[in-house]
């Protein structure tokens, strides 16, 4: 665990004790996937598998804890606010840095991107994403494998993510939950890319 001040077990222990039982599977699953990725695309697989494992570290915090670490510690967009269940990613860099000593900017990057994302991600980023919506233990399978056929396709990154934006919006609005504008322009970002690629 060259990117960690804490060995593998250690970090297990600690996802252990502080995740629901569900949570820490999917971390698993999220961190394997996203080794698989980083193979796929020539990315460092051991970063890869420590951002996976560490993306949610703080999933399971309470509300109040989590806008407690961010008024504190962190500047957060105020459209970030508006949805509670994406706090943790900013949080869950946070303690990345601070109790597991990660200090690689990129693993950082992904686990505080991991939920909304931002326009113009690394590829780094990108992986992270896809795994933490497609992993296999508790994603669903037909969806896992359409991403995974797109990811094989010319700009399959980015095509991936516009298909997760697209469930996203759906899945937001059907809820009738408020959807952070960030989402939106990266969608239309995304969109852009499909365009100028199929002319």
């Amino acid at each position: 665990m060259i990117y960690t001040k804490t060995n593998e077990k250690e970090i297990l222990d600690w996802l252990k004790q502080n995740l629901s039982e569900n949570r820490f599977i999917h971390s698993i699953g999220t961190a394997n996937c996203a080794k698989e990725l980083a193979r796929k695309f020539k990315l460092d697989e051991e970063k890869a598998y420590i951002a996976g494992l560490l993306h949610d570290c703080a999933k399971c915090f309470s509300n109040e804890k989590l806008k407690e670490i961010i008024d504190a510690n962190l500047e957060v967009n105020p459209c970030e606010m508006l949805n509670y269940k994406t706090l943790h990613a900013p949080v869950s860099a946070f303690i990345a840095k601070k109790d597991f000593g990660v200090e690689d900017k990129e693993i950082l990057s992904a686990i505080r991107w991991h939920t909304l994302g931002r326009i113009e991600m690394s590829e780094f980023e990108k992986i992270i994403f896809l795994a933490d919506k497609i992993e296999p233990n508790t994603r669903d399978e037909e969806y896992r494998n359409e991403i995974l056929e797109i990811l094989n396709t010319p700009n399959g990154l980015n095509m991936a993510l516009l298909r997760c934006y697209k469930e996203t919006i759906k899945s937001l609005a059907k809820r009738e939950l408020k959807i952070c504008m960030n989402t939106i322009d990266i969608y239309n970002y995304l969109l852009d890319l499909k365009n100028v690629s199929d002319a």
